[in-house]
C-alpha cells in the first residue's frame, strides 16, 4: 500500500508551487497523450486520510481519467473510495471536480466480488 506522487507532473513554481520537501502534498498538471484536456490534481495525506482532487477546467472528469489518476497515486493492489455523502454535507468548491480517497490505519470494506 503505497500513496504516491508523480513528481514529473508537480507544480513547482507560483502560488500553487511545491517541492518534494512537502511530501505527498501539492499541486499537479497531468498533461498525457491519453486525454485532451490537462487534468489537474490536488494531494494531501493529511489526518489519517490519502486523498486526491481531480479537476479538468469545463468537465467532470470520466471514469477513464479517474482510474488512470489512481494509477499514478496509487499501487494496482490498493483500495481507493469515492464519496457520494449525504446532501447536508456535500461540499462544492468547483463544480467540475472528483475526489478519491483512502484511510491511512484502516482496511476499506468491500462487498464480495460476487456481489458486483
Amino acid at each position: 500500500m503505497t500513496f504516491k506522487v508523480p513528481e514529473k507532473y508537480r507544480i513547482k513554481h507560483g502560488p500553487m508551487g511545491s517541492d518534494k520537501t512537502y511530501g505527498n502534498n501539492g499541486q499537479f498538471m497531468i498533461i498525457s497523450q491519453k486525454f485532451k484536456s490537462p487534468i489537474g490534481v490536488q494531494a494531501s495525506d493529511g489526518m489519517g486520510w490519502e486523498h486526491v482532487s481531480v479537476s479538468l477546467r469545463d468537465r467532470i472528469p470520466t471514469w477513464t481519467e479517474m482510474c488512470f489518476i489512481k494509477d499514478l497515486f496509487w499501487d494496482d493492489d490498493d483500495c481507493v473510495i469515492q464519496y457520494h455523502p449525504p446532501k447536508s454535507e456535500y461540499v462544492n468548491n468547483h463544480p467540475h471536480v472528483l475526489h478519491l480517497w483512502r484511510p491511512i490505519n484502516d482496511e476499506i470494506p468491500r462487498p464480495p466480488s460476487i456481489l458486483v
